[in-house]
């Protein structure tokens, strides 16, 4: 979720939680030795690596519109771990999603539960048959990487919380890690509230940021400077969400027409797809436009250039009608991909 118009398991799931809230030690588990060839990856090899994504869906719904997408159409999707835990209810949606669209193979994980439950709207659509989610974040992750000698891509949707457990925990990632997070707003300095992602957990984010000094590849960041935009919004005159509801549309898509229903309802009357667009920068897609920058992140989460900050690739525009056509394609019930 963003500064969009914004947005609990089984036994145990509260011990889970808590235990997520504490920082990670660091970890020492056998790796594959990092060498110089996998220091330096091609475009192709990103193109290719294992995908990441930690996301919060469950509330604004551009979250399951792009796991949708990532299921129907990046056949790279390693792991699915949630973010802004809502006692494990993330991850049941996330499990059920992928689920539909047989990515039964693809593990997903609950992360960290910062406690929020505002924005939450897909009550009653996670079928009760649907298990509580593994916990052990750093693990999945350590998984991923080990199976391979080259990059991962890892696409944060959501609070960064995951992310700094992770690089806290296992430092050495940050060398095997292609990170690209949605978040932050460069484009409204004087704005009293933060955006969503990054205000959700400041401390997290700006350790993060304190990594991308220690990256091999840049740390991106995909702005609602870029992804907040009138040509994208999604909105209940809109063609996609008409063919979504339609009755006699698959489940998974009817899903997300209910989902979408909840959110016009409950919470705003659109919704931006900030997160298939940020998925789509972590995926190399030629959508996105980024730029090198150095920026800073305040106590509050505000996102600031600065010339003395961390450094990042900035987005600064998009193709928009291009972008529109690929996420027809993949959330279209009529064809797969």
């Amino acid at each position: 979720m963003k500064t969009r118009q914004h947005m609990n398991g089984t036994t145990g799931a509260g011990a889970a939680r808590a235990v997520l809230r504490r920082p990670a030690a660091a970890v020492t588990a056998p790796r594959r030795p990092v060498t110089a060839a996998r220091r330096h990856y091609d475009a192709l090899s990103l193109r290719d690596a294992p995908l990441i994504i930690c996301t919060d869906i469950g509330g604004d719904p551009d979250d399951a519109l792009a796991l949708t997408c990532a299921a129907r159409g990046l056949p790279q999707l390693a792991l699915v771990l949630t973010a802004d835990e809502n006692a494990g209810q993330r991850a049941r949606f996330a499990r059920h999603v992928l689920d539909l669209h047989g990515c039964h193979h693809v593990p997903v994980v609950a992360g960290a539960d910062l406690g929020n439950t505002r924005w939450y709207c897909v009550d009653g659509l996670i079928p009760a048959d649907i298990p509580a989610q593994p916990v052990d974040l750093v693990s999945a992750v350590q998984a991923v990487c080990a199976g391979t000698d080259g990059p991962v891509l890892w696409a944060g949707l959501g609070p960064v919380t995951n992310l700094d457990q992770v690089l806290t925990a296992v430092p050495d990632l940050a060398q095997q890690l292609v990170i690209t997070q949605m978040g932050g707003t460069v484009a409204n300095p004087e704005s009293t509230r933060a955006e969503h992602n990054l205000r959700l957990d400041p401390d997290a984010a700006r350790r993060v940021l304190d990594h991308a000094h220690h990256l091999t590849h840049p740390l991106t960041l995909v702005t609602t400077d870029v992804t907040a935009t009138p040509d994208t919004r999604i909105t209940a005159d809109h063609q996609l969400y008409r063919r979504l509801s339609d009755p006699h549309a698959p489940r998974w898509a009817r899903i997300l027409g209910s989902h979408l229903d909840g959110w016009y309802t409950g919470h705003h009357d659109g919704t931006h797809p900030h997160d298939p667009l940020t998925l789509t920068a972590a995926a190399g897609l030629p959508f996105v436009r980024c730029e090198p920058r150095t920026v800073t992140i305040t106590a509050d989460g505000h996102l600031r250039e600065d010339p003395a900050g961390g450094p990042v690739r900035l987005s600064i525009g998009a193709d928009y009608p291009s972008f529109n056509r690929w996420l027809d394609d993949h959330l279209s019930p009529a064809a797969r991909p």
